[in-house]
């Protein structure tokens, strides 16, 4: 079976699709994203993908391509033709085609659209049983993390590092010591009296869909959630750490760079938490593509 992509109001096969030399996406990295988990063929939190990429669009001026019902409609064939069960939709959405120049070309061109979808094989049981290790990094990105923006070369660096030292995911630290994100997820601790704690949002970390809903099934279970800044030192005194993200949901890590975390063990909140969000998941049904 091929696989199907959408470009630019087109479905193509995915080795045969196509964009201009002069997208401003391929050469200003113009463009934001949005990566979308399937399981069991319907999507995890569509609206609030949705919301999170109109307001990326919305800090650099792009417009909305096509309505959200359009989009969806679109994503979901995207999706049924390549036969994902469980995996991602990834949705690309840059500013549009026009001669090389760095100021947003005037008048506008028509956004460019591009929409994947691959199946994604589970993580194993052993790698959650066993937890992941992390390694540790300078942030050194721009500082409007909040947008979704294409342009991904220090995460890529971070990720690289990560992928050479045999860990899961690199953790980002200011100058100042504290933690931003990760390379590609958000970053949690657990204190001693239990808390769970990840940063605030703010302009300096991504808004992370699965950080929100994790937020919201922590509330609701009755664990204590804190959302401040905290150090790296803080975090390797915690008893518990973990990252979230689209693909990871709540992924234990127990070794940061060449620390070990708590007793070296996935911890009781990080578990229960993966418990409740797989929970919501399994609960979906068709009517996920719409609410």
């Amino acid at each position: 079976m091929f696989r199907l992509a959408y470009v630019n109001g087109q479905y193509t096969r995915h080795a045969e699709s196509l964009v201009h030399i002069e997208d401003r996406g391929y050469q200003f990295a113009d463009g934001v994203y949005e990566v979308i988990a399937i399981r069991h063929g319907v999507p995890v939190d569509m609206a609030a993908h949705l919301r999170r990429l109109e307001h990326s669009l919305g800090e650099i001026d792009i417009p909305m391509p096509m309505t959200p019902k359009a989009m969806v409609m679109v994503m979901r064939r995207v999706v049924r033709a390549n036969r994902v069960w469980d995996g991602i939709v990834y949705l690309q959405v840059n500013r549009g085609v026009a001669p090389r120049s760095h100021p947003f070309p005037n008048p506008a061109p028509e956004p460019s659209v591009v929409i994947t979808a691959r199946p994604l094989p589970p993580t194993p049981a052993a790698v959650l049983e066993k937890g992941v290790t992390v390694v540790t990094t300078p942030d050194i990105r721009w500082l409007r993390r909040d947008i979704k923006s294409v342009a991904l070369l220090p995460n890529c660096m971070a990720k690289e590092k990560a992928a050479r030292a045999g860990a899961f995911e690199c953790w980002q630290v200011e100058d100042d010591g504290t933690i931003s994100e990760a390379a590609a997820s958000n970053v949690w601790i657990v204190d001693q009296a239990g808390r769970a704690i990840t940063r605030p949002l703010s302009n300096r970390i991504l808004a992370g869909i699965t950080r929100l809903k994790l937020l919201e099934l922590a509330r609701g279970e009755g664990i204590e959630v804190e959302e401040r800044i905290f150090t790296l030192k803080e975090a390797l005194a915690a008893r518990e750490a973990f990252v979230s993200g689209t693909t990871a949901f709540a992924m234990p890590v127990v070794k940061v760079d060449e620390a070990v975390i708590g007793d070296g063990r996935p911890g009781a909140v990080t578990r229960r938490l993966r418990e409740l969000y797989e929970g919501m998941i399994g609960q979906l049904t068709e009517a996920a593509w719409w609410q």
